[in-house]
């Protein structure tokens, strides 16, 4: 099955309707981030069909899961971004997000950048430092996937949040004992079990917010 079928295909399973125009930046995000992965090893996972269900379909399986109200014109950021994941595939899918993507490491943002310009994506700003150091208090929205414990998920990045504001931590099993290890100040909103096309693994959805 080639790229473009393949993300039909997974998009047709995550209910996610999508314009010609919209899958085909997708793709081209996969390619760009193949290109870059030969020389800077910004993931481990180097085929791109591998890409397409481990990158972009696990990214995007949280949209169906998401109320409108979390996303339309709202402001998100995606800490410990790494290749941009999740939030250039959710900045593609959704251009009335304003996502900004977290780094540390100096060459990922420069992918991210890139990425950026390339893919003609005015919607995200690419912050390169640690997550402690940004300034909080300005975004609707947190996403991390694969960042860190929650209990570390909440002490770094909790700060970034305008009030009302919610923490979304993309995880693989449940996480029981990382929600028991929480502090009293957080609590979990909701856990959402995710189905991602073409992976055979258990994804879940914490979705936290302060007590």
């Amino acid at each position: 099955m080639n790229l473009a079928d393949q993300l039909q295909e997974g998009l047709d399973a995550l209910g996610l309707d999508l314009p010609a125009a919209t899958q085909s930046k997708l793709l081209a995000y996969v390619a760009l981030l193949k290109k870059w992965n030969a020389t800077y090893n910004l993931t481990a996972i180097r085929d791109e069909n591998e890409m397409v269900a481990q990158h972009l379909l696990d990214s995007l399986s949280v949209l169906p899961a998401l109320q409108e109200s979390a996303l339309a014109a709202r402001r998100w950021a995606d800490v410990g971004s790494g290749a941009g994941l999740p939030g250039i595939p959710l900045a593609i899918v959704r251009p009335d997000l304003d996502m900004t993507l977290i780094e540390a490491v100096e060459k990922k943002s420069a992918f991210q950048r890139q990425a950026k310009i390339e893919l003609g994506l005015t919607n995200i700003t690419v912050a390169n430092g640690r997550v402690e150091d940004i300034s909080g208090g300005q975004f609707d929205a947190v996403v991390s996937r694969a960042f860190a414990e929650l209990s570390d998920f909440v002490r770094l990045a909790g700060h970034l949040l305008a009030p009302d504001g919610k923490l979304y931590a993309m995880k693989g099993l449940l996480p029981e004992e990382e929600i028991s290890h929480l502090p009293p100040t957080w609590a979990v909103v909701e856990c959402v079990k995710l189905s991602v096309p073409g992976l055979d693994a258990q994804r879940h959805l914490i979705v936290l917010e302060r007590a």
